[in-house]
């Protein structure tokens, strides 16, 4: 067996974190066939909670913290868990992108633990007032430069993830990479200050859509420009990254002692590492993540949680797969559209009247990129959905069929719909349905292009040798 690194995630300050979590691998590693010894495993020791650090300090730090483990074999395997998973991937970009300044040891197996991938919605608080009190409190700094990483739609993340998802498949060269993550909060570190820990679709702290590597990038562009008055239409293409495993661990959540993915070490997850750790080939890995992807759809059969609300009824949970689309408004120069309007349609008439009820969980601006939008959508309302029951009593509904209003589109609505320069109305063709761009459980990249409409007036050459005043220029047509 190669070595084992472990990888913790942002504003860890003991090696507690990892709980028996490596005991419990090592001793359980033989019966799986896999070779581990004491010596085979390494503990992460890395500072996130000073202000002055960036991912790309992390990266070079691990690096040289490789290095200097003088590997007999030049490669290792990871398990990491959340920020954890990002800054190794990181390392992975940096050693392709710069050979001759990183080392050359060898990554098999990167198993992440509920990585932060997209980020986490929590960043954004983890950076307020309320997040700086609290790390006052503990004796550190809250990790301003790491934060800035892991807020959604961040310019960093979404480069290491356009990054894979238009790179070849790591799978053919013999690198494999796995994303494992609870499927639910623990509700007993509820945070009532803060509603992004118990948010269904997440593990308390990380949603599930932005752990997951299966994502996709789509781009809505400019499919024929419109006459002036009419709106322009932009037609969808996309492209899915390189598959990736990805496997819910039932009724696990980010952190704590007891329901913790990885402290609590709790056998389901021990034997979804192992499981990974034994992957072999393109053959074992395509095998796993079909056997995987098995019981994720068991998982989401059976999606009811009845949280115990002590003499009260207990609340009803229902965890509908959902999806995660990070929006970025742009004009084909590339500035950032600030203020523009995304409204959703759905049917043939192109209505936001016919959008599902409750579609929309949450928006999350970053803050920036304020045209870069994160919106967290139920998936399941979107697709159509069959009847709920009640678990307690399967002729009791908790939720009636619901059926999708496909083909769903988007209408663009620009501040500046006049001047000299200056954007128009558009909306996504009539036979795009931007249903097939989002995955369950998954995290689609999508960036909104609008044209720039840029009128004769701007630049005109004359003969006119007498002095001429154009401090008002006639706008004229839209020049193509």
């Amino acid at each position: 067996m190669t070595t084992l690194v472990f990888v913790h995630g942002w504003s860890v300050t003991s090696t507690a974190t990892y709980g028996q979590m490596p005991q419990q691998l090592q001793q359980r590693a033989a019966a799986a066939g896999i070779s581990i010894t004491l010596a085979d495993i390494w503990l992460s020791e890395y500072v996130s909670f000073d202000d002055s650090v960036t991912m790309g300090d992390l990266v070079r730090a691990f690096d040289h913290a490789l290095r200097d483990l003088h590997l007999l074999d030049a490669s290792v395997a990871c398990v990491t868990h959340s920020t954890g998973g990002p800054v190794v991937r990181e390392w992975l970009r940096a050693q392709r992108d710069k050979p001759g300044c990183y080392s050359t040891i060898r990554l098999t197996h990167l198993v992440m633990l509920a990585p932060a991938n997209f980020g986490s919605a929590l960043a954004q608080l983890g950076k307020s007032t309320l997040g700086r009190l609290k790390a006052w409190f503990s004796g550190v700094e809250p990790g301003q430069r790491i934060l800035d990483w892991l807020e959604l739609g961040s310019s960093e993340s979404l480069a290491l993830n356009l990054d894979r998802i238009h790179s070849p498949d790591p799978t053919a060269s013999g690198q494999y990479l796995f994303v494992l993550i609870g499927d639910r909060p623990d509700r007993s570190l509820y945070d009532h200050l803060n509603s992004y820990t118990g948010e269904d679709g997440s593990d308390g702290v990380v949603r599930i859509a932005a752990a997951n590597l299966n994502a996709r990038h789509a781009v809505l562009a400019l499919q024929r420009s419109a006459a002036d008055g009419v709106v322009d239409a932009l037609s969808l293409n996309q492209q899915q990254g390189p598959r990736c495993a990805f496997k819910l661990i039932a009724d696990a959540a980010h952190s704590g002692d007891a329901r913790g993915i990885l402290a609590s070490a709790a056998s389901a997850t021990v034997e979804a590492i192992l499981r990974c750790l034994q992957v072999r080939s393109a053959g074992d890995y395509s095998a796993l993540c079909d056997a995987f992807d098995g019981e994720n759809s068991l998982r989401d059969a059976d999606k009811v949680e009845l949280e115990p609300a002590g003499p009260f009824a207990p609340r009803v949970h229902i965890h509908d797969p959902r999806s995660l689309v990070i929006v970025r408004l742009a004009d084909e120069a590339g500035e950032p559209l600030t203020g523009t309007g995304v409204l959703f349609t759905a049917g043939a008439q192109a209505s936001p009247d016919l959008m599902p009820d409750g579609f929309m969980l949450d928006r999350q601006a970053n803050s920036k990129n304020p045209a870069t939008i994160s919106l967290f959508l139920n998936h399941a309302l979107l697709a159509g959905d069959a009847r709920v029951a009640d678990p307690r009593n399967s002729r009791r509904t908790l939720r009636p069929a619901m059926a999708s209003h496909r083909p769903y589109g988007a209408s663009m609505q620009p501040v500046d719909l006049s001047g000299l320069v200056h954007h128009a109305l558009a909306k996504s063709a009539a036979d795009d349905d931007l249903l097939d761009m989002l995955g369950p459980h998954q995290t689609t990249v999508l960036d909104v292009v609008l044209p720039r409409k840029i009128h004769e007036g701007v630049f005109r050459l004359t003969q006119n040798l007498t002095p001429e005043d154009f401090s008002r220029p006639v706008a004229g047509p839209v020049i193509g």
